[in-house]
């Protein structure tokens, strides 16, 4: 009786000093469950250390494992959907490589799948120790606009790490954008999603490539890709700042009609006028995030470029 396959898609950039530990957690995972084919299919990300020679090494020792190597570094977005590009897994699970998603919990996602019904099986934060206050603070700030401005929902705590069925899988794949937030794809395709909670783990070893600076920008591309509440925001102030222009006319008039005086109040007009500068300034770059998204759909660049692998 042939064994159903489970493909593992790890994105990796940098990740030499944690991937010895990766490997024996999948080895371990892998006994443990016997009644199905483990793959790994690493994805490294234009890594600038040993990252692609350990992988290589457990690919020589270990036809488990399967790579994929980048011409350069395109982001974890990118790596993910190639990831799902080259597997074939009758289940599909995304995870780091930093043991911060705990391969152990893989027995109970297929369970919620193959047992009570499920798509997938994803994994949610129900604590941030070990992590920067302020990085959480943020972070659950980001969870609760999200979902107050964009109809795609997306789990307060939700990590990347889910297992999925084929067809989730096959669902995720046709949505071909350049600019990718996978959580918002996840909620966006629908299907029947189990979450499962878990407590913050720390990494294993080595340091998180995700500076505060890189978490806005992501977060930014998220707002962009799943709502349109900003543009919205930028017509509420033009006509806003409108509606107030007009009134304050109106003030001006009267005030100089019936005590003339057109001299004094230069420093409030002054301020008024930087302040409604500011305010098209605002919008203007709020148009212009989505009008260089578009731009960037329009050229229709490859989402990656492989370099070198070992996936026939």
């Amino acid at each position: 009786m042939t064994k159903e396959k489970i493909s593992l898609v790890i994105p990796c950039y940098n990740e030499e000093d944690v991937l010895p530990y990766f490997y024996q957690a999948f080895c371990k995972e892998a006994e443990e469950l016997p009644d199905y084919d483990l793959e790994a299919v690493f994805v490294n990300d234009g890594s600038a250390d040993r990252t692609l020679e350990l992988i290589k090494e457990y690919a020589e020792k270990d036809e488990r494992i399967k790579f994929i190597s980048f011409s350069r570094n395109f982001g974890k977005e990118a790596a993910i959907y190639a990831g799902f590009e080259k597997s074939d897994g009758d289940y599909v699970a995304v995870m780091d490589a930093d043991l911060q998603d705990p391969p152990e919990l893989l027995p109970q996602m297929l369970h919620a799948i193959k047992e009570e019904g499920y798509d997938s099986a994803a994994t949610r934060r129900v604590t941030r120790k070990g992590e920067p206050p302020i990085r959480s603070f943020f972070a659950r700030c980001f969870y609760k606009l999200m979902n107050r401005i964009s109809t795609t929902e997306i789990m307060d705590g939700a990590r990347d790490y889910r297992l999925m069925t084929r067809q989730f899988k096959e669902a995720i794949m046709q949505m071909k954008e350049y600019n990718r937030f996978s959580k918002g794809i996840f909620g966006w395709v629908g299907f029947q999603t189990k979450w499962i909670e878990f407590e913050n783990v720390e990494r294993k070893a080595g340091e998180t490539k995700w500076s505060f600076w890189k978490l806005l920008k992501y977060s930014i591309e998220g707002i962009i890709g799943f709502s349109v509440a900003p543009l919205a925001i930028a017509s509420v102030l033009g006509i806003t700042v409108c509606i107030a222009a007009f009134i304050f006319l109106v003030i001006i008039l009267i005030r100089t009609l019936c005590f003339g005086d057109p001299v004094a109040g230069w420093p409030s007009m002054t301020c008024i006028i930087l302040m409604m500068g500011g305010i098209q300034l605002f919008c203007m770059g709020i148009l212009g995030m989505y009008l260089s998204k578009t731009y960037l759909e329009a050229k229709d660049r490859p989402i990656y470029i492989c370099k070198e692998t070992n996936i026939e």
